[in-house]
């Protein structure tokens, strides 16, 4: 767990799994080998493994506690989840949320960035077979043009392979839906959602239809909680290049420089939802 504050709002980073997901050359098919290698340097070993050639993640939850309310930016994968590899349940969330002294009843408010699977396991949880949510009082922010594109009633068909049909399906069902029927789930339409005066949610299409940025605004600290929009810090440097997972890739690579850009003019923090702790 870490802490820093920005403005009038504090957070708190609270790290689920961390380590090598998969080969750099599968999930980035147009970044060559040689420019991995120029970069290794300072790449490895955080964001890269420089001997498998494996590309190193984390999958983690922001809490923000802002303007009197508990807010979590992503809730990662859950426990039990269809298709979790059994590699990635190394913790539980509601353990490690209460370890930062954040309880279930606690959450006023969770954020959804886009509905992938590492971003929304936590929303729910099993109790007596049944998916329910995980935070009893919260609201959960997700954007309508995600809610939409993933449901399995709409027949959308998912763009990258290593997203299946049963797969996605299953996700919305068990983490998504729930929620939905339970009556907490907010579904936002247009180009933002104000959430209070230091937050406000932008969207980010590109990585999915409805992929969100959160905006940080506190004072004199500005900071982007950009989810998807960047996987691997070489992105930031080579933003051209796109993971294979996003639904458009070409929109993907625009909000990105869009966004990267706003950042650099407004010197706002990035913080990108599956960066590590560096250690350089």
């Amino acid at each position: 767990m870490q802490k820093i504050v920005l403005g009038k709002v504090e957070v708190i980073r609270v790290v689920e799994w961390h380590g090598g997901f998969s080969a750099t050359n599968v999930l980035f098919p147009t970044v060559p080998g040689e420019l991995w290698r120029r970069h290794e340097s300072w790449l490895a070993p955080d964001f890269l493994n420089a001997a498998t050639g494996e590309w190193q993640t984390t999958i983690q939850t922001w809490v923000l506690r802002s303007a009197g309310r508990t807010v979590l930016i992503d809730s990662g994968l859950g426990r039990g989840k269809h298709g979790v590899p059994e590699q990635f349940e190394r913790g539980d969330l509601l353990d490690l949320l209460a370890a930062a002294g954040v309880r279930p009843q606690d959450v006023d408010l969770v954020v959804n960035t886009h509905l992938h699977s590492d971003h929304v396991g936590g929303n729910t949880r099993l109790a007596g077979g049944e998916w329910i949510p995980a935070f009893p009082n919260a609201r959960y922010l997700i954007s309508r043009a995600d809610f939409d594109y993933w449901n399995p009633a709409n027949g959308h068909v998912p763009r990258s392979p290593l997203h299946s049909v049963p797969e996605v399906a299953a996700v919305f069902e068990q983490s998504v839906l729930p929620v939905h029927r339970a009556g907490q789930a907010v579904l936002w339409d247009g180009d933002s959602h104000r959430i209070d005066g230091d937050l406000v949610l932008e969207l980010a299409s590109g990585h999915t239809p409805g992929s969100a940025v959160l905006r940080l605004e506190s004072g004199t600290d500005r900071a982007l909680f950009v989810g998807d929009l960047i996987h691997s810090p070489l992105q930031v440097i080579e933003p051209d290049h796109e993971i294979c997972v996003s639904e458009d890739p070409a929109e993907a690579i625009r909000t990105r420089r869009r966004v990267l850009a706003r950042a650099a003019a407004t010197n706002s923090l990035v913080v990108p939802a599956h960066f590590g702790i560096h250690r350089a």
